[in-house]
């Protein structure tokens, strides 16, 4: 979760909030509905939508993983629809992690992908902050690179965010207003796009949003093909408000509240950036992707490209010797390690379930200066290096940084699931 006004100043933002609050004998802030107790939060569910929407990040629910089953079906059926005789083709993953502005880079580089002419169409797209902004245009291919290239390279700050001034900002739920975040939303993410992406769930194709259950402290995981397929009014509002929650930085950006309820009794939870929780996903560990592969008889190869929308060098700085200099460094080197632990988790799990990992982040070779939160001229320029490297072939990283494979160890084209 890199902050969009500089690298840990999201944190370091929490931390100026926690001390006025603590320190303040109370204040006029924005009233909430009743979070869900914690003994009924495996029972709440999104009114209108089925449970198989959505799941906890570490620990997927049986209507979830049936749905996970089911696209897997529905893929085979259109594929045998469409004369198709042949085994299963890959299945490759894009993962897009968070990261503010620098989602200039993953923008740039699906759009050089498709110049390049071998960018895949991917059985699963995840999504988490700046990454769940990107996920619904690169979940529906080339055609959709117009937008997130004009997103990412003509967007200012006034286009994502308002500040709200000091003293209301600390008052309030957050130090900015995201409006502009939600009529940018409102332009491109409208009923013709989901359903478009209603269409490709039906034919086996997962697109899934990560945000942070704040009052249960997990993450959640959306099934943004299921929400659209549904022929619920509220689909719409609720995707908007999906993608915006998991960008929603906590105390810099406002949290999204999504009503929910148990037995009939109406609850609301508190969501704010899925950063808070995990950088980037694939599938939750718990999935046991090749095993449950195995007992649906389904074989294939599988890839995942993951994408971080961050430089993973630990970019030196001399640091004032003063508190909140210090809490601001600290944090978010906490951050960039959390991101990097998350990369050799997915590794990991790739190893255990057959998937090939290749890995893509920014070059520690980029140095241009943002002048601001989201700075156009920026932007464009680490685009622009995105779209160069695909274009020419990304050379895509077999390991996360720092990692060195066992001796002997097979190559991961030879473990993947046949």
């Amino acid at each position: 979760m890199r902050c969009m006004w500089r690298p840990g100043l999201g944190a370091m933002v929490a931390w100026l909030v926690m001390a006025i609050v603590l320190a303040a004998p109370g204040g006029c802030t924005p009233g909430r509905g009743q979070a869900v107790p914690f003994e009924l939060q495996d029972l709440a569910v999104v009114p209108g939508q089925p449970p198989a929407v959505r799941t906890w990040g570490a620990d997927i629910n049986p209507a979830f993983q049936a749905a996970i089953v089911e696209a897997a079906q529905r893929e085979r059926a259109a594929l045998a629809a469409a004369g198709y005789e042949g085994p299963l083709p890959p299945a490759e993953y894009l993962v897009l992690s968070g990261g503010g502005a620098d989602g200039a880079f993953g923008a740039g580089l699906l759009c050089g992908w498709t110049a390049a002419g071998d960018r895949p169409r991917f059985k699963m797209v995840t999504g988490i902050s700046t990454g769940a902004l990107i996920a619904p245009f690169a979940f529906l291919g080339p055609r959709y690179d117009g937008v997130i290239r004009e997103v990412y390279t003509r967007s200012r700050t006034k286009d994502i965010f308002r500040e709200r001034g000091v003293i209301r900002g600390f008052l309030s739920d957050a130090l900015s207003d995201t409006r502009p975040l939600w009529r940018l939303l409102e332009r491109y993410v409208d009923e013709r796009l989901l359903d478009e992406i209603a269409e490709e769930y039906r034919q086996g194709r997962l697109l899934l949003i990560g945000t942070t259950n704040l009052d249960a402290r997990r993450a959640v995981l959306w099934n943004i093909g299921e929400i659209a397929a549904s022929d619920s009014p509220d689909r719409l509002e609720l995707v908007r408000s999906i993608l915006v929650a998991s960008a929603a930085i906590p105390a810099a950006f406002p949290p999204v509240m999504v009503d929910v309820e148990v037995n009939g009794e109406r609850y609301q939870e508190m969501h704010v950036d899925g950063g808070a929780m995990t950088q980037v996903f694939v599938f939750p560990p718990s999935l046991h992707l090749r095993e449950l592969a195995e007992r649906e008889g389904v074989r294939r190869e599988r890839r995942a490209y993951i994408i971080r929308n961050a430089r993973l060098d630990p970019e030196w700085a001399q640091v004032d010797r003063r508190t909140l200099t210090i809490a601001q460094r600290a944090i978010s080197s906490l951050i960039q390690t959390q991101g990097l632990g998350d990369l050799y988790r997915i590794y990991i799990d790739a190893q255990r379930e057959g998937v090939d990992f290749n890995l893509a982040y920014i070059p520690r070779t980029f140095t241009v200066e943002a002048k601001e939160a989201f700075d156009p001229a920026y932007m464009s320029a680490l685009f622009d290096l995105g779209y160069d490297l695909a274009a020419g072939g990304y050379p895509w990283e077999k390991s996360p940084p720092y990692f060195d494979a066992p001796v002997g160890e097979p190559a991961q084209g030879d473990r993947a699931a046949r």
